[in-house]
């Protein structure tokens, strides 16, 4: 992809935790595009990599974690050369999150209206007043009611709707141009959910920001994503735009999540699983870390890993299948549970 359509390339980047039990490759070589105004995806099931990957951009990796390898092109300067103090001025200015969690993100002994103006304060030196201003301005800009009288409450005087709005508030505060959203409507019901997505959607578009969207489930990558990116292990193993994902997968792990669906079209006695689980990762395991749980693993999956190859416009994934060394004929194994 152009650098000049993309607001963040990210190449070879490799993030691992040194612990008493061994290295742990919690990001391994992932390179990726976010294209300017666009909305990537990335899924897969806990423990694949995607919020050590979304905290690796920016640089809140803490020991015994480390970046050990890799670019991360922003404007065209690499965030890995940055000092603190840049990275700081960047982070919730032009960088901005939303955590996983608002109840834990959130203080709990500042009001929300502080919470909100500290971006301000830092980033654009405002005044208190000025600050605070603003930040009444933010929660009406997300829907939260009254918004005089919230910005003098405490996050534990909030629904958990209006905290999650909250942490949008204070991501967007700035107008940053690139907002990463880490399970965003994680624990919030149905309608609440659709309402944060609707939200995230429309500020997008008002703010011309990129989002990337960190989450397990493909229904809210179908309705909120431009591109998507499967991880797995550490590892992206398929990326497409979000169209081809969900008309023509080709990895068999984005298969299984995606008959691990509910169908309306269909008459469904019970959904199907990807049989086995997420190996440790201290197991050590050498070629493709989901050939145990593959039903089309042969001989050569567990002895070398596939790179990710293009297979169409725009379409990648790391699969043996679609390379010359497959062997059409061979009996499958059984998968390991």
């Amino acid at each position: 992809m152009n650098a000049k359509q993309s607001v963040l390339e990210i190449k070879n980047l490799q993030t691992s935790f040194f612990t008493d039990s061994g290295e742990v490759r919690a990001v391994d070589g992932v390179s990726l595009s976010v294209r300017k105004g666009k909305t990537l995806g990335i899924v897969g099931e806990s423990g694949s990599g995607k919020s050590i990957l979304s905290l690796s951009i920016l640089r809140l990796i803490s020991e015994p974690g480390r970046i050990i390898g890799g670019e991360m092109i922003y404007n065209g300067e690499n965030l890995l050369n940055k000092t603190v103090k840049q990275m700081r001025n960047i982070r919730g200015n032009q960088i901005s999150m939303i955590f996983q969690e608002p109840m834990t993100s959130l203080n709990p002994v500042f009001t929300i209206g502080d919470q909100i103006a500290e971006a301000y304060q830092v980033h654009e030196n405002m005044s208190k007043r000025q600050a605070m201003d603003k930040a009444v301005e933010m929660l009406r800009l997300v829907g939260i009611p009254s918004p005089e009288k919230r910005v003098k409450q405490y996050p534990f005087q909030l629904s958990g709707g209006m905290r999650q709005r909250v942490m949008i508030a204070m991501a967007l505060a700035c107008n940053p141009d690139l907002l990463i959203a880490d399970e965003p409507t994680t624990a919030l019901d149905v309608t609440i959910q659709a309402q944060i997505l609707d939200l995230i959607r429309e500020l997008q578009q008002r703010l011309h920001m990129s989002v990337i969207f960190i989450t397990h489930d493909l229904g809210v990558v179908a309705e909120t994503c431009d591109d998507v990116a499967v991880m797995y292990c550490g590892k992206v193993v398929e990326f497409s735009d979000v169209h081809t994902l969900f008309k023509e997968p080709k990895h068999p792990y984005t298969v299984g999540l995606m008959n691990s669906l509910p169908r309306h079209d269909i008459d469904q006695e019970e959904l199907e699983a990807i049989k086995g689980s997420v190996p440790s990762p201290y197991a050590g395991l050498t070629g493709c870390w989901f050939a145990p749980r593959c039903p089309h693993a042969q001989d050569l999956c567990r002895e070398a890993l596939p790179e990710l190859t293009e297979i169409g416009d725009n379409h990648k994934v790391r699969c043996w299948m679609y390379s010359d060394l497959w062997n059409p004929n061979q009996t499958e194994p059984e998968v390991n549970t």
